[in-house]
């Protein structure tokens, strides 16, 4: 056991308007370990380690770094000092190569300027020593959402970073890339870095860790040697009650289908020629592998992307959704993957942010819009999402994860549609708000609603879906009930193009 303190975090207070977010919250991280945290959302995770990041400046507390009292003004200030943070939601240059993210901003000079061969040796270098195969000159927005990552993680260690914090790194990964990632995180802790590991997958908590804190309402719970734990455990400490069912109980009954959908082929993206049913009042599953297609079915529904060829049927009647518009016109729904790029407004505020889809709905005389029916709407989708926060006029980007994706929700809720598409609902939502986000599903699909979800977790389509289609290469890998399959047949079938 190491018992070599790296970091010690000591009695932190935070307070916001309204809202006291950490309340006395202390952490000790020992060199050469993993030590997870884990809350559900605005338990005050993300706002203590702001703080040791010096985005957010602390009321009172004290943070020592290897035993030197320590206070961070600036990210820039804790990444030079070695305390490096690998963020949920990516914030990368998508038109520039790998190298030149990894530099920004310390990029290597020779006589002529910048000196791209020794940017390129150097990210060469970090790479290799993690065992990432990624092209140093490749265009960010050309690669994976794990590749992208693996990017950042490699921009960590090229500040020679002492401690590294991960922020939900596979909330969008599949089992192969998160096995990837564990094996480069290793690597690390070999290295004798302290890394702090943010996730609310709970089995991966306990596979990783070597010690876990519970945080809950701005407040320290506990600390447990990870050994020590059981998922049931963890829980228990995150909520402050049992919490004996992962998944509410079905009580949607699928109809006729609603949707038809045949021969999908999308003219750029990776999309072949995929056919499939959606029946009124029922879940259908979309498994797959990252690359897989997933994604690229839900956008070519909903018109985001061109198809080549293909229909569209909803209720007998062939329908073209040519863009999103259309798409909502038509009936359609759809919550994206990427929260931060394309589902959140920042800037403004939650009212703005769950009425923005519905605006018409509150024109008055096509003159102005009624504050009163638009403040009435978020007052409902506040309460039935229990999202947190003390007033709608909070700007969302001040949320936490799990609740601007609760908001987003409400949004697309309220625009009334026949067919949802969820592209990972769950993703960055702690166990508590999952089951709620999984009881408004069933309840939707109790109304008739047709709902369409593509999720990473495999437990997750098994525990929530009436079927499930299965996606490789692009393809259509097969089509299976839910009740009758595993994580193993899903997992042949996503190998099966790929």
């Amino acid at each position: 056991m190491n018992n070599n303190l790296l970091l010690q975090i000591k009695n932190i207070n935070k307070t916001f308007p309204g809202v006291k977010a950490l309340d006395n919250v202390s952490m000790d991280l020992r060199a050469g370990t993993i030590h997870s945290l884990m809350g559900e959302n605005g338990a005050g995770k993300s706002t203590l380690m702001k703080c040791l990041f010096g985005i957010y400046t602390i009321d009172q507390g004290e943070i020592f770094l290897e035993g030197k009292k320590t206070n961070f003004t600036s990210p820039k200030q804790a990444m030079e000092s070695g305390v490096s943070m690998v963020h949920q939601e990516l914030n990368q240059v998508h038109t520039r190569s790998v190298m030149e993210n990894i530099w920004l901003g310390r990029f290597p000079s020779g006589i002529f300027g910048i000196n791209h061969k020794k940017m390129y040796k150097d990210t060469l270098a970090i790479f290799e020593s993690l065992g990432i195969s990624i092209d140093p000159r490749a265009i960010i927005k050309t690669l994976s959402v794990s590749q992208r990552q693996m990017v950042e993680i490699a921009k960590a260690v090229s500040h020679n970073s002492k401690v590294l914090v991960f922020d939900e790194p596979t909330s969008s990964l599949s089992e192969v890339e998160v096995e990837y990632l564990f094996r480069i995180i290793y690597r690390l802790r070999e290295r004798g870095c302290g890394i702090i590991y943010i996730s609310h997958r709970m089995s991966e908590i306990l596979t990783i860790s070597d010690d876990v804190t519970v945080m809950r309402d701005g407040k320290y719970v506990a600390t447990t040697p990870a050994k020590e734990l059981t998922i049931d455990m963890v829980i228990s400490q995150m909520v402050g009650r049992e919490l004996t069912d992962v998944y509410p109980k079905k009580e949607n009954t699928p109809g006729e289908a609603m949707l038809q959908v045949q021969g999908l082929t999308a003219l750029y993206q990776n999309l072949k020629d995929v056919s499939f049913e959606l029946k009124k009042g029922e879940i259908l599953g979309v498994a797959g592998l990252v690359g897989s297609g997933r994604t690229e079915l839900l956008e070519g529904i909903f018109g985001l992307s061109t198809l080549k060829s293909g229909k569209i049927i909803k209720n007998g009647e062939e329908i073209s959704n040519k863009n999103s518009i259309r798409a909502k016109n038509n009936g359609f729904a759809l919550l994206t993957e990427e929260r931060r790029t394309t589902g959140i407004f920042g800037v403004l505020n939650i009212r703005e942010n769950t009425t923005i889809a519905n605006i018409k709905k509150y024109l008055v005389k096509k003159l102005y819009l009624s504050e009163k029916k638009r403040k009435d709407d978020t007052d409902w989708s506040i309460k039935r999402f229990r999202i947190k926060t003390h007033n709608q006029n909070v700007r969302i980007n001040t949320l936490s994860g799990g609740n601007q994706q609760k908001v987003i929700i409400g949004r697309w809720v309220l625009t009334d549609p026949d067919i949802l598409l969820f592209d990972e609902p769950t993703r960055g939502i702690d166990v508590g708000a999952k089951y709620e986000i999984y009881q408004l599903l069933n309840e939707l699909a109790k109304e008739g609603k047709g709902i369409v979800i593509v999720s990473s977790e495999l437990p997750e389509l098994l525990g929530v879906c009436d079927r499930i289609i299965v996606m490789s290469g692009g393809r259509l890998a097969g089509t299976v009930e839910a009740a009758l399959t595993n994580q193993e047949e899903l997992m042949t079938l996503a190998a099966k193009y790929a």
